[in-house]
């Protein structure tokens, strides 16, 4: 009897090993999410912001079309939930570590502080770089998260938002349907 239960752990601690190493490589393959951005009510501003898992932290890659021309508060916030007409259901800025609002290069910051980002004056906006904070793990995961862009510029002083305005457009990070 005793060697049967043998064999049924053993079986069993194998499937669950194999389970385990499955689902840390599915983890480890995904490099990139996306979030699909859509305006607000009275708000033209649309487009997409993709996020590609580097070496030295993720790199960002923001487009948009329909933004009014001037610089615009651009954020992670806490909350994947654009449900709201202003996009109020975002919640705050994203800020696991309970940091002050601050600049994108700065030490001091919200993890979801990523700057402002500029549009040129027939509203096109593009942005690319790499942020060491952002994750796809643990505490600091970005997966879904909403996406802000604001009216206004980010000052990166003004508690706890920046003073970045309304917001006028609001996205979802997801991961690639697998």
């Amino acid at each position: 009897m005793y060697k049967n239960i043998g064999v049924f752990l053993t079986f069993v601690l194998l499937l669950v090993g194999l389970l385990i190493v499955g689902c840390a490589q599915k983890q480890a393959a995904m490099t990139t999410a996306t979030a699909a951005m859509n305006p607000t009510q009275g708000n033209t501003a649309s487009g997409t912001v993709t996020f590609t898992k580097e070496e030295n932290g993720m790199r960002v890659m923001a487009h948009f079309e329909g933004v009014p021309p001037g610089d615009h508060g651009f954020h992670i916030h806490e909350k994947g939930d654009c449900s709201a007409p202003d996009a109020m259901s975002a919640g705050g800025h994203f800020n696991p570590t309970g940091m002050s609002h601050g600049a994108p290069d700065s030490t001091v910051r919200h993890v979801g502080d990523l700057g402002n980002i500029s549009a040129d004056s027939s509203g096109i906006a593009h942005k690319e770089f790499v942020d060491p904070m952002l994750t796809f793990e643990g505490a600091n995961s970005i997966l879904g998260k909403g996406v802000i862009l604001h009216a206004d510029p980010d000052d990166y002083t003004s508690q706890p938002t920046g003073a970045a305005g309304g917001r006028i457009s609001c996205g979802v990070i997801e991961a690639p349907k697998q």
